[in-house]
């Protein structure tokens, strides 16, 4: 009975598309790894329920902007909550299955969290997300529905990514040719507009 009760808050509050693990770790540890900085811009790609956005807004600030995209109208109609009832400016949600209709090289980073397994076309989808990020950002990846072989082997396969590092929660890649890997600079050292 509580169970039920539970769920039914937690689906008025977020909407259906909500993992338990939205609640098991605070989002903005999650988020920490990745060093995003106020002013970024940050696309969320298949964001889901919307779980990172209130942080992620929190963390960029008023002049960052971060860009929720999924394909389900249930996961745009909770982002949408979400930002009314927080009073997000900075958030734009797209919805898409894949292109993203932003410039090239205009993001900072790419959050790709627990949605690679899920991808019916994967090489597409990196396609779209290194268009999209700046030579210098970063695409971080967290899927706990497939192995970390895995997880590493579609990321790198297509040769547009590379691991940068293996945080506690993630995987961090960057794009390939972006710079020297002798080279790498802290990401502090990243902002550009």
């Amino acid at each position: 009975m509580l169970w039920i009760n539970l769920s039914q808050i937690l689906i008025s509050v977020y909407g259906p598309v909500v993992q338990v693990s939205d609640f098991l770790v605070p989002r903005i540890r999650v988020l920490s790894e990745v060093g995003i900085l106020p002013g970024f811009r940050v696309l969320d790609f298949g964001c889901g329920s919307g779980s990172y956005i209130a942080s992620l807004s929190r963390l960029v600030g008023p002049k960052g902007r971060i860009y929720a995209v999924d394909f389900h109208p249930l996961a745009i109609r909770s982002v949408r909550r979400i930002i009314q009832k927080q009073r997000l400016e900075n958030v734009e949600i797209i919805q898409s299955d894949g292109a993203t209709g932003l410039p090239d090289s205009s993001v900072n980073a790419v959050l790709l969290y627990n949605t690679f397994h899920d991808l019916t076309e994967p090489e597409r989808i990196l396609e779209e997300l290194a268009r999209v990020l700046k030579p210098e950002g970063v695409l971080s990846v967290i899927d706990g529905y497939i192995s970390e072989e895995a997880v590493l082997a579609g990321i790198t396969g297509g040769q547009r990514f590379s691991l940068q590092r293996k945080g506690e929660k993630m995987f961090i890649f960057s794009k390939n040719g972006a710079w020297d890997r002798n080279e790498i600079v802290p990401m502090r050292n990243w902002v550009r507009h």
